[in-house]
């Protein structure tokens, strides 16, 4: 990935790293980076314009507030926050310091996911009425148990802060803020604190609805569709993200038949932190506003609270 990054034409360009573990100094040799133990060392360097945390989540706020302090730019990995408050701060934060905030929501930007929301948004789909998504995996299930991905306290309500936020993300874009939400959560084939099975389904303030579900013991299975009253399209995810082989999409408008077609796997990630370079340029406004980041988080927190109740959740 940092090799992709730091190809020609590229933007942006990675020149430090920070981790406390000492194979990270043989790996940042490799690719001719320095490499830091403490954040604070990269903040105060004047050569280093923007960070990328990839980070625990609970950690991502006093991040933030650091970096803005420093007057750099964010792209913060999902999800920014675990709750309402934290995410308004940070996005507070850096719009106050006339500072860009990227998300890493890069689903926006694979090939079918964007020709979704530009359709959506002409209005080719017609009145949207009902979102349908799925992103499970059951990769969680190897890891060691002190990992941080398997507490509740970084990591609530089953998958949905590593793969479910994602989903979330695209129905706040679609359908606006969400009005509440009523979740299924347990644990039915593992011993995970925050649950391994959850469906979430969501109403919203504009009306209609999502059906989401989030699960961390199945094998990989991704699928976004979305229906309109004068179309619908269905996208699925060939193999894991992490090692992409496209996707297939299949849709219908009002009048015509059902298509099925293959789209070619894409750089999403790089494409999102090249949108972020760009707007550190001031070359284009970066395309997550901040709100649609807050009410994405807004209805992060009410699932996890909705996890632990089952009853029905009002969006904070």
């Amino acid at each position: 990935m940092t090799d992709l990054i730091q190809g020609k034409g590229r933007q942006l360009k990675i020149i430090r790293a920070v981790d406390p573990s000492p194979d990270a100094r043989d790996f940042a040799a490799t690719k001719s980076l320095r490499v830091s133990e403490n954040y604070e060392d990269v903040l105060a360097d004047p050569d280093v314009e923007a960070v990328i945390l990839a980070t625990p989540h609970a950690l991502h706020g006093a991040q933030i507030a650091g970096a803005v302090a420093a007057g750099k730019h964010v792209f913060c990995e999902k999800p920014l926050a675990l709750t309402r408050a934290e995410a308004e701060k940070a996005v507070e934060l850096c719009r106050s310091g006339n500072l860009v905030l990227g998300m890493g929501h890069e689903r926006r930007f694979e090939p079918p996911i964007a020709d979704l929301l530009r359709q959506a948004q002409d209005g080719r789909l017609g009145r949207l009425l009902q979102i349908e998504a799925n992103f499970s995996h059951d990769r969680f299930l190897s890891l060691d148990k002190s990992n941080w991905r398997l507490d509740p306290e970084h990591a609530p309500a089953a998958g949905m802060t590593a793969t479910g936020i994602h989903l979330t993300d695209l129905a706040v874009k679609l359908m606006g803020p969400a009005a509440d939400v009523r979740v299924v959560c347990a644990a039915l084939a593992s011993d995970m604190a925050q649950g391994d099975t959850l469906s979430a389904h969501v109403r919203f303030n504009g009306g209609g609805s999502a059906y989401i579900s989030a699960t961390l013991a199945t094998p990989f299975f991704s699928r976004f569709a979305v229906f309109g009253t004068d179309g619908w399209i269905d996208i699925r995810d060939k193999a894991h993200v992490e090692k992409p082989e496209g996707w297939v999409v299949t849709r219908a408008y009002k009048g015509t038949p059902i298509e099925t077609y293959e789209v070619p796997p894409a750089e999403a990630v790089i494409d999102n932190l090249e949108a972020f370079a760009a707007a550190v340029r001031g070359k284009a406004a970066y395309p997550i506003t901040g709100q649609e980041m807050i009410d994405n988080i807004a209805l992060l927190e009410a699932i996890a609270t909705g996890a632990k109740s089952g009853a029905l959740e009002r969006v904070p």
